[in-house]
C-alpha cells in the first residue's frame, strides 16, 4: 500500500517527537542512570573553579552538617587532581558548580544537570540526603549506624561532583564513578568505605577515590601527571 501525503506527514511528526524525547532524556544526567559528557569548562592554571553549596529544606532529610560532607568531597577531588584544580566559594548566581539537596521522592541517590553561567558550562548537582528513601536494606543499616549514613551522603556528593568535573560512569566496582546499573551489592559498596573510617572527621582524610578515579581526574586537570600515590 502506497502511503498518502497525510500518512507521510504523520510519520514525520512522530519521528520528530521521538527525536525530541530522546534529546530530553539525554539532557539530564542522573547518578544512577546514563553517563554524561564534560559539563564544566577546564580552568587555567591561574583560575579557580567557583562553587556554591545550598542549605537544605526542612523535610528533605538534610542535616546542617551535610554541607561539610559536600565540601569534603570537593576537597577530595581537588587534592587528587594533580595541581590544576582549585575550588573557590562564590555566590549562587556566579558559581559554576552548585550543590543542592533533593527532596526524598524518587529512587536516585543524586543527579547532575548541565548549567550555563555567564556563557560558561557549569553543573547543578542534586544530592538526596534522606537515606531512608534509598531502599529498605540500606535504610535499615544507616538507621543503626550514623557513620554509614554519612558515608552514603558523602560518596553521593563525590560521585555527582565527579560528573560535574567531566567524569563519566565506569564499570569498575572499585570506582566512585561506578554505575549501579551494572549490578553489584549496593549496601556493600557503601559499607566498604564505612569500614575505612572510625569517626566522622575521618571522612575529610579518606577520599573514597580509587586509583582509576584519580587517573581520570588527572587526565583532565593535572599539570604534570605523576605516579599515583596509594589512595585512602
Amino acid at each position: 500500500m502506497i502511503p498518502t501525503r497525510r500518512d507521510l506527514l504523520k510519520m514525520s511528526a512522530l519521528a520528530a517527537l521521538a527525536l525530541l524525547a530522546l534529546w530530553l532524556s539525554t539532557g539530564r544526567t542522573r547518578g544512577t542512570q546514563a553517563p554524561n559528557a564534560s559539563l564544566t569548562a577546564q580552568p587555567s592554571s591561574r583560575e579557580s573553579l567557583t562553587y556554591f553549596i545550598a542549605e537544605g529544606k526542612r523535610g528533605s532529610g538534610y542535616r546542617p552538617s551535610d554541607r561539610e560532607l559536600a565540601l569534603w568531597a570537593l576537597e577530595a577531588w581537588q587534592r587528587n587532581a594533580g595541581g590544576n584544580l582549585r575550588f573557590e566559594s562564590a555566590p549562587e548566581t556566579a558559581a559554576l558548580v552548585r550543590v543542592y539537596w533533593a527532596e526524598p521522592d524518587g529512587g536516585e541517590f543524586g543527579e547532575t544537570q548541565p548549567l550555563m553561567v555567564h556563557g560558561r558550562r557549569g553543573a547543578a548537582v542534586f544530592i538526596r540526603p534522606d537515606v531512608a528513601a534509598l531502599g529498605p536494606e540500606l535504610a535499615q543499616r544507616a538507621a543503626a549506624d550514623d557513620l554509614l549514613r554519612e558515608s552514603v551522603v558523602y560518596l553521593t556528593c563525590l560521585h555527582e561532583l565527579g560528573h560535574a568535573l567531566g567524569l563519566d560512569h565506569t564499570r569498575d566496582f572499585r570506582d566512585i564513578m561506578y554505575f549501579f546499573g551494572y549490578g553489584g551489592d549496593i549496601p556493600a559498596y557503601f559499607a566498604r568505605y564505612r569500614a575505612q573510617i572510625q569517626t566522622r572527621s575521618d571522612i575529610a582524610k579518606v577520599s573514597g577515590l580509587s586509583d582509576g578515579d584519580v587517573a581520570r581526574i588527572r587526565a583532565i586537570y593535572a599539570q604534570d601527571v605523576q605516579p599515583l600515590p596509594p589512595q585512602r
